[in-house]
């Protein structure tokens, strides 16, 4: 068995782990667990990413989840910076998986939507605190130039 050894050493660390059975499209597997504990028992299938769910994840899910989570630590970021703290932040992302040219799957986009309550912002400057915040996002900026990635953001 061939083995991959990484010099790779970061301030912080994370993992998950996923055990698969079967072949891709009529096999299953089950993300087992993480660094946290948090994560762990989620059944993915092929069938849960490119056709119902059916109570299983996906990869792309579980991508839409980081991103809106750390977007959603950004704008906070971003308002804090700005002494005007949200009162509330909603975030979604929305991700596409897409055929590829020449065969197979691509991620495509993340569609990040924000509504939030943000004294002293106006539509104006939320927008504005919106584009700065995905602009800082760490997973925005792991996926940037290879997924578009947009971002609405409306102040309620």
């Amino acid at each position: 068995m061939a083995t991959t050894t990484t010099s790779h050493k970061a301030q912080v660390e994370r993992e998950a782990n996923v055990a698969w059975q079967g072949t891709l499209t009529e096999g299953q597997g089950t993300i087992v667990g993480g660094t946290s504990g948090a994560v762990a028992n989620l059944p993915v299938s092929w069938p849960a990413r490119t056709e119902a769910p059916g109570g299983k994840t996906s990869p792309e899910e579980l991508l839409a989840a980081s991103h809106a989570a750390c977007y959603a630590m950004a704008f906070a970021y971003e308002l804090q910076g700005r002494n005007t703290p949200a009162d509330q932040l909603q975030v979604t992302a929305r991700v596409g998986l897409d055929p590829k040219v020449g065969g197979g799957f691509e991620v495509s986009f993340s569609e990040l939507t924000v509504r939030g309550r943000v004294p002293g912002l106006d539509q104006s400057g939320f927008e504005e605190a919106a584009r700065l915040a995905e602009q800082g996002c760490p997973i925005s900026n792991a996926i940037r130039n290879n997924v578009q990635i947009e971002v609405k953001a409306t102040l309620e």
